[in-house]
Parts: C-alpha cells; structure tokens; sequence
C-alpha cells in the first residue's frame, strides 16, 4: 500500500466515524431531517428486536419522531466500533461495515412529573433516567457522491431495564 492509498483508508475511517456519531446525535436530539439525511436513498433501518418497525428510512424517522416523545430526556452512547471497510486487492472500496455497541440511558415522561417536557426534578433540571437499554447496532454504509452514508442499520437489543419507581 502506498501512503495516498493509507490516508485514504484513515480519511474514510474518519467519515464513517462522523456518520455514526451522527447518527446517535440525530435520534437523541429527535433531528429526524439529520437523521435522513445519514442514509442512502434506499436505506432501511430495523428496530424489531428493540419492539420497533423495519423498513425504509423515512418511515422510521416518523416511527421515531412519535415514539421518541415518550423519553424527552435521552443519550445514545455507541462504543466499541469494529469498521471493516471493503477491500479492493489493497485498495478501499466503496462499502464499509461497522459493528458498534450501544448503551442508552433515557427518561420516561410520566404523570408523576406533570408531563414536563424533559421529566425534570424539583430543581428544574432533569431527572435521572429510569429506562436504559443496551446492545449493538450493525451498520451497512455506502460511498456515495455526497460521501459515506447508512444503507441500513440493524438494532440488535440485548438488554433493557426499567427502574420501579420515578424519583424527582
């Protein structure tokens, strides 16, 4: 390999990082135009194993931006990410595939805090989360003209805990 060949490889690690974070940025802060904007005209995503829906992009987005609501407060943390980008006989190709574990601490809108939008404690600042999830996501992007982008995204969900009790 030669070094053009090697920054390259690290430019497109660094994008591919960017779109991922991204992603996590987008549904956390409910940008659901951002988050359409990360996949391929043809991307799909499947949250059936965290009880969500499959299918094209733009309908998960409007699945999310509804769902979402019920956890105003919420913070996707994607670690671990094993990016395996396609080989062209020493060269980078055009397809890349990440594996990426995640943990989701979030907070559940409930009566017991009037509803507040962000489920806040007596302080006004937000509680703490009372619902947490964790798995890995698998990611499937492609080079486009605009640059990397998510053709889809799978949800693999391992864990998930609920506390009993809303504490302000």
């Amino acid at each position: 390999m030669t070094q053009r060949v090697d920054l390259s490889t690290v430019m497109d690690r660094l994008s591919i990082d960017a779109v991922i974070t991204g992603y996590a940025v987008a549904v956390d802060d409910g940008a659901w135009t951002d988050y359409q904007a990360l996949f391929t005209a043809d991307g799909r995503a499947d949250y059936r194993t965290a009880g969500g829906i499959e299918g094209p992009a733009g309908d998960v987005a409007q699945w999310l931006s509804e769902t979402m609501r019920m956890f105003p407060v919420r913070q996707h943390l994607i670690v671990n990410r094993r990016l395996d980008l396609q080989d062209l006989g020493g060269y980078p190709g055009d397809r890349a595939r990440v594996q990426a574990d995640y943990v989701n601490p979030m907070r559940l809108v409930s009566d017991a805090d009037g509803g507040r939008s962000g489920g806040g404690g007596r302080d006004g600042r937000p509680a703490a989360p009372n619902f947490v999830s964790g798995g890995r996501y698998a990611f499937e992007l492609l080079r486009t003209d605009g640059g990397w982008r998510v053709q889809g995204v799978t949800v693999h969900e391992k864990w998930r805990n609920r506390s009993g009790a809303l504490a302000e």
